[in-house]
């Protein structure tokens, strides 16, 4: 009952080798104990939670089972006794009326730890090729196969030549990936199950070609193919990635561990997160550098996971972009201490000292994008009398304490490294923009917005919440927010503030192409505006109305009565279709100042805009007239409910 089949040991090598797998990016998951890695490996995600229940069960009755016959024999033993008597007292001794009932409940066990075990390590899909790729498919000469060539045009592939040509160098050893035995062995057998996959793309010599530029610059092939033979799905899944997503296919390309977000399967709002394990990832790290990269890694393989599940349809434009949200505010919030207290290492700390980071923008209303960089405002408070920062090896007066503090998390955020940067950083939202300091303490923000505000920043400001710091000091930064945003004798300027601000916008920044529909007339600013400058005119009289997403701002707008029910709508709807454009046009094919989309832009774009609410499109043109008639109906409650633009052109 320890080394047979169902054993003890099958349900310690299976958590073993998932902690293995998975632990060096989440520390959470480093329990020496069994019970205790089971656990934290189905609260990760990275186990079914029924078969860690099952297998912690098996594990304390095999363990209890364990004890009791070493009771018995006073001696190590793993073995059930063989006779009738035997059993029957082990029976008892577990609290079993009978042998039968004892037996019953010892193979249930086994079994259900076999299932598994077996699930996870040894069985293998069988590859017996793809219908499609029914025919010859011989690489291995140094000429063509004519019926070799037969199949892959049978198949869809438009020059089977050059396709051919490509399978050769791999199979003869071109890519340092294939030129072990064992990589040929599984390329060809999976060949038949590969060509299919990119034969299903709507460019599949394209989509080939990028999947050659991955097996390039992988310096070993036999883990990846042998991931694509256990997991045909995880073959589909990247080549259709690679079919329709250039930028993506580029980030696999340079980024093979990328693949391990898409072996852990689909990414959804109710399953764990991986950036929940970004405090302990960095607090554990040996030093600052190894913590930056340990972001990096987390991260980028965060983000290509949820951009991957937003192409391919699993997440709505809403889910990803708060997804994508907390990711950032979870590396924002694991950074910012270990980069202060690095800097304390040298410097000391200032007396009641703190700073804290304000995400503005599209990751201060979670609607984050991909692509999307952050727009950030770093502030910084200490006690009134506070005087050199001591401690460390040299001290600084408190301004100069900070103002050489924020560049060095600024440089967390942006620096590259092995996994590239994290994020890009705006912070001309700050107080006298580029020109102004790069830290700003608490009072001084106070201040400006309560004397020198422009309407342009206070709107700026309906996106603005505290994403990492001391708890106490982002209350007080909230609270600062808050009391800029009800200020009354600013909202009767409001209105025509954003109307000429948007007159300007259009004039100096016009839209770059039509599927640029966040600067397009009746597009995603316009919407924006809506929400930002209505929450100003209205939250003096009542400050329920304020909410950092666009979304909820306006069904607040609309709960309170300042917006009618059918504009609320028009409006939340408006805003989740420009911002699925944006998000699929950014993916598959970024700026484009071409009507026409690539074949796999058009599917992803078609497929994502399907999951909004009302009629789908059934081609681009159909997607052109819902754009032309929703950015009509945008541009009238501008018009309607914060001033004259002009009709949409």
């Amino acid at each position: 009952m320890k080394l047979g089949r169902g054993g003890i040991r099958e349900i310690e090598f299976t958590a073993q080798v998932l902690q293995l797998i998975w632990g060096g990016r989440d520390p959470g998951l480093r329990d020496p104990t069994t019970l205790g890695a089971l656990a934290a490996l189905a609260a990760a995600g990275r186990i079914e939670r029924r078969a860690a229940a099952d297998l912690a069960d098996a594990y304390v009755f095999l363990r209890n089972l364990e004890h009791r016959l070493q009771m018995v024999a006073d001696r190590q033993t793993h073995r059930l006794p063989e006779d009738e008597p035997g059993l029957a007292r082990i029976a008892s001794f577990m609290g079993f009326a009978s042998r039968d009932e004892f037996a019953a409940a010892f193979l249930g066990h086994l079994g259900r730890v076999e299932r598994h075990y077996g699930n996870f390590f040894e069985a293998a899909p069988a590859l017996t090729g793809a219908a499609e790729a029914s025919g010859n498919l011989v690489f291995t000469g140094v000429e063509d196969d004519p019926e070799t060539s037969a199949t892959l045009k049978r198949m869809g592939f438009a020059d089977p030549a050059s396709v051919s040509a490509m399978i050769r160098g791999w199979h003869h050893g071109r890519p340092r990936a294939t030129r072990s035995e064992r990589a040929r062995e599984l390329l060809t057998e999976l060949m038949p199950n590969l060509l299919a996959a990119f034969a299903r793309q709507s460019n599949p010599e394209q989509a080939l070609a990028r999947f050659d530029a991955v097996l390039s610059r992988l310096p070993a092939g036999v883990q990846m193919l042998s991931l694509f033979r256990r997991n045909p799905a995880l073959l589909d899944r990247v080549a259709g990635i690679l079919g329709a997503a250039p930028q993506l296919a580029n980030h696999l390309a340079h980024n093979a561990a990328a693949l391990d977000g898409l072996l852990a399967g689909s990414v959804s709002p109710a399953g764990a997160d991986p950036s929940a394990c970004l405090p302990a990832l960095v607090k554990d790290a040996r030093h600052l550098e190894e913590a930056l990269e340990s972001a990096r890694r987390l991260a980028t393989e965060r983000k290509f996971e949820i951009d991957a599940a937003a192409l391919e349809g699993q997440l709505d434009v809403d889910v990803a972009g708060e997804l994508r949200a907390d990711l950032a505010d979870a590396a924002i919030a694991a950074l910012l201490p270990r980069v202060s207290a690095d800097f304390a290492e040298r410097f000391g700390r200032i007396a009641g000292g703190a700073m804290a980071v304000v995400a503005f923008g599209k990751l201060g209303g979670r609607e984050m994008l991909p692509g999307s960089d952050l727009d950030l405002v770093l502030l910084y408070d200490h006690d009134v009398d506070a005087g050199e920062s001591s401690g460390g090896r040299r001290g600084l007066a408190p301004s100069e304490y900070f103002l050489r503090l924020a560049p060095q998390v600024v440089a967390a955020i942006t620096a590259p490294g092995a996994e590239g940067r994290l994020w890009e950083v705006d912070m001309r939202l700050r107080p006298s923009g580029n020109k102004g300091p790069v830290a700003i303490r608490l009072a001084a923000l106070e201040q400006y917005h309560r004397e020198n505000a422009w309407t342009w920043e206070r709107m700026a400001l309906t996106r603005a919440r505290a994403v990492a710091g001391p708890p106490a000091l982002k209350r007080r930064i909230n609270e600062v927010l808050r009391a800029s945003m009800v200020k009354p004798g600013a909202a009767a300027v409001a209105l025509a503030d954003a109307t000429a601000m948007r007159l300007r916008m259009l004039k100096e920044l016009p839209a770059e192409g039509p599927w640029d529909v966040k600067a397009m007339p009746g597009g995603l600013i316009e919407v924006e505006f809506i929400a930002q400058a209505l929450q100003l005119v209205h939250a003096p009289a009542e400050p329920r109305v304020l909410a950092t997403t666009t979304r909820l701002a306006l069904a607040r707008l609309g709960q309170h009565g300042f917006l009618p029910a059918a504009e609320v709508e028009t409006l939340i709807a408006a805003d989740r279709l420009w911002r699925t454009i944006i998000g699929m046009v950014r993916l598959t094919i970024g700026k484009s100042r071409d009507m026409a989309l690539p074949a796999p832009a058009a599917a992803a774009l078609l497929r994502s805009v399907a999951q909004l609410p009302g009629p789908a499109p059934v081609d681009l043109s159909a997607v052109h007239a819902q754009m032309r008639e929703v950015a009509a109906e945008v541009r009238a409650i501008f018009e309607r409910r914060v001033g004259s633009l002009g009709p949409v052109g």
